[in-house]
């Protein structure tokens, strides 16, 4: 293997799964690798998985296949939450060579100099309980925001989610090094840093032996405030229950937190809600959302639903229908139901089928468009701060404003990765 130089990498799933990715290409670079676009030719193809949905699962093996078109003596490394989850089931797809769990993706180098083509599949996993430390990551390549790793893991026990067995539980870095991190971005000019996390309103580690946390994400915010080096923050999602008034205020308070928040919700339907093993019903929910938009009108505030979760009638889809037409939500991500092994929703009866599933996600992401295009109507004509970054059309540039309105404009290299006042 030592004659392997190139390494190519491509991410499915979150924006957590983007910053590990980064970060493991920076490791990979530090050990003398040479990273190349995913779609040229390399040495090695390594595949950061996601297994929330059933589509990412089989876009995973879609990419071993055109690999193996393309490249077909090169090395397949798979990584990342579907490796965790199903190890066994990705070493049997032709072409895999070497599949990472958790707790060896940041060790990706030393695998691969061990790999010897034509040799079985190689497994490096290990069960999720013991996976405990934390790996920080951030990526930000040539962009002018990067996503920055906090928290991994979860220790809540929904009824639909593989997440807990695939990343661990929950668990932290520190706030110092968090800072630390902050401020070597601030050195690379990143205008903003969104702040990603399993489970990020659990920000915070526990004394050995308590329940009590040493910090919080309260705590970390008002750090992060005070830092003068970056001048724009995100949260990226949070639960609504761990959302508390003392956040959104300083947010509202905040010149360097943006007022845009994410905020699960997965169902409107109090019933569905108790299914799924949520730690909140609806009210609380409209109570947050109902405070962000007191204290900030301007907020954009978004939404994850799931439609067809095993026993969601009619009359619950209606409910959370009209709870959302209720809410002054901005847009939604709309997620279809799908059967994942070893979850407790998987034995829920009755099963809702997929063609009402699909027909439900259709109406409520044309809800979403139409939240959308009402919530940035509101601001037309308003002159917002927009963080401008290069377009993939080498003529345009994209950015967002504070309150996440996405804007296009002509290119000016001047305004790239600046913070610029933008008539809407």
């Amino acid at each position: 293997m030592t004659g392997l130089k190139t390494v190519a990498f491509h991410t499915l799933g979150c924006k957590l799964n983007f910053s590990e990715t980064s970060s493991i290409s920076r490791l990979m670079e530090n050990e003398g690798f040479e990273k190349r676009p995913f779609d040229s030719l390399a040495d090695i193809y390594v595949i950061n998985t996601c297994s929330v949905t059933e589509n990412a699962d089989k876009e995973c093996r879609y990419l071993v296949r055109q690999i193996q078109r393309k490249s077909p003596e090169s090395f397949v490394v798979i990584t990342g939450c579907y490796a965790q989850l199903k190890p066994k089931e990705i070493a049997e797809i032709p072409g895999v060579d070497l599949v990472l769990g958790a707790a060896e993706k940041f060790n990706m180098a030393a695998h691969i100099r061990e790999l010897v083509k034509g040799d079985s599949t190689k497994i490096c996993s290990c069960d999720i309980d013991q996976v405990n430390d934390f790996h920080d990551s951030y990526s930000y390549n040539d962009r002018t925001r990067a996503f920055l790793k906090v928290q991994d893991g979860c220790d809540y026990q929904c009824s639909f989610c593989t997440i807990p067995m695939a990343r661990g539980k929950s668990r932290s870095d520190s706030l110092s090094h968090v800072l630390e991190n902050v401020k070597s971005l601030a050195g690379k000019g990143i205008q903003e840093i969104v702040l990603t996390g399993v489970n990020l309103g659990d920000f915070g580690n526990t004394e050995p032996g308590s329940k009590k946390k040493t910090e919080d994400f309260l705590e970390l915010a008002k750090s992060l405030d005070k830092l003068k080096e970056i001048p724009r923050f995100r949260i990226s999602s949070i639960e609504p229950n761990l959302l508390n008034n003392d956040i959104i205020d300083l947010v509202a308070n905040s010149d360097r937190f943006m007022p845009h928040f994410h905020i699960p919700l997965q169902s409107g339907s109090n019933k569905i809600l108790s299914l799924m093993r949520r730690r909140y019903m609806r009210e609380l929910y409209a109570d947050r959302v109902s405070r962000i938009k007191t204290l900030m009108p301007h907020a954009s505030v978004g939404a994850d639903v799931i439609v067809g979760f095993p026993g969601e009638t009619d009359e619950d889809f209606k409910e959370t229908l009209n709870f959302l037409h209720s809410l002054e939500v901005s847009y939604l991500h709309v997620f279809t139901y799908s059967e994942r092994e070893n979850t407790r929703a998987v034995e829920m009866k009755p099963v809702v089928p997929v063609s009402v599933r699909n027909e439900r996600n259709k109406i409520l992401r044309n809800l979403s468009f139409q939240k959308l295009q009402y919530f940035t109507s509101l601001h037309s004509g308003q002159t917002r701060k927009v963080l401008f970054e290069r377009s993939r059309d080498k003529n345009l540039m994209e950015g967002f404003t504070d309150n996440y309105i996405k804007v296009a404009a002509p290119y000016q290299q001047e305004w790239v990765n600046k913070i610029v006042e933008w008539k809407l």
